[in-house]
């Protein structure tokens, strides 16, 4: 199976790239499940109902979130009746929606796809993940229940992140980090068969603050005071975000690919 995984969609133009090549990207890649991580698209604050099914229409077989995952109110509503959103599984046992499912893909396979937040520099005291994700990767064993495993962890910390990659190699295909809008270049098969990155970085504008137009928060890191609100960048817009392969009959990566497409990260690529 060919997955593909896009890193944290950041604002209008984030979604309009999506929209733009997402479907030539599966077909030239061969890719049998995309998933996109969306929870930056409307305003760079959350995703709405709308611009959610902007997303999948666009060819995402799922979309993810993260900690911004109600900052639109409507989300609270819409993602009960909207199954390929998956919210963190550790934002608390009374939030909407759900934090793991499992997916067809064609050809009669199945694969999971889990999200859950971590807990080291973040603003809220989540759940346990690694809790959280070891009681859905015992109810669905690779190579068994389902033909891949892809893990989302949205989270600050590198350590954190690679502590769950090491967490759950051996029992999901895939550990992909996404939250801090920055790819980093760790892209590796751990030893039991699980793709690991720390982080799948954005789609969105990189001449930037992480998506966000330079000047509010840099007038905030010089002078210690707010402005005005953060907007998200308009300049062109780099997909960035992983390809992973795996063993149908075992579940096990058997390569994991950086992707870059578009914008600045692609034109700087030798």
């Amino acid at each position: 199976m060919r997955i593909l995984f896009l890193g944290d969609v950041v604002g209008r133009a984030g979604r309009a790239a999506i929209a733009d090549r997402l479907a030539g990207l599966k077909a030239e890649c061969g890719v049998d499940f995309a998933i996109v991580n969306g929870e930056n698209a409307t305003g760079g604050h959350g995703l709405s109902p709308d611009h959610a099914a902007g997303l999948l229409a666009a060819g995402a077989d799922c979309v993810t979130l993260g900690d911004h995952a109600f900052d639109q109110k409507d989300m609270l509503s819409f993602i009960d009746g909207e199954p390929r959103i998956l919210r963190p599984l550790n934002i608390g046992k009374a939030a909407p929606g759900r934090g793991a499912r499992v997916f067809d893909v064609p050809g009669g396979r199945r694969i999971l796809v889990a999200q859950a937040l971590g807990r080291v520099f973040m603003r809220q005291p989540f759940d346990d993940p690694f809790a959280a994700l070891d009681t859905v990767l015992r109810a669905h064993p690779r190579g068994g229940q389902v033909h891949a495993a892809l893990v989302d962890f949205h989270a600050e910390a590198t350590s954190e992140k690679m502590a769950m990659g090491h967490f759950c190699d051996g029992r999901a295909s895939a550990v992909v980090g996404t939250h801090t809008h920055v790819p980093t270049a760790d892209a590796q098969v751990l030893p039991g068969g699980t793709g690991y990155l720390t982080d799948a970085g954005m789609c969105g504008d990189y001449n930037s603050v992480i998506g966000m137009e330079a000047a509010e928060p840099l007038r905030r890191f010089v002078t210690g005071l707010p402005r005005g609100r953060f907007t998200p960048a308009l300049g062109p817009v780099t997909l960035s975000g992983v390809l992973v392969d795996t063993d149908d009959a075992t579940g096990r990566a058997t390569a994991i690919h950086p992707l870059r497409a578009g914008g600045v990260l692609a034109a700087a690529a030798p």
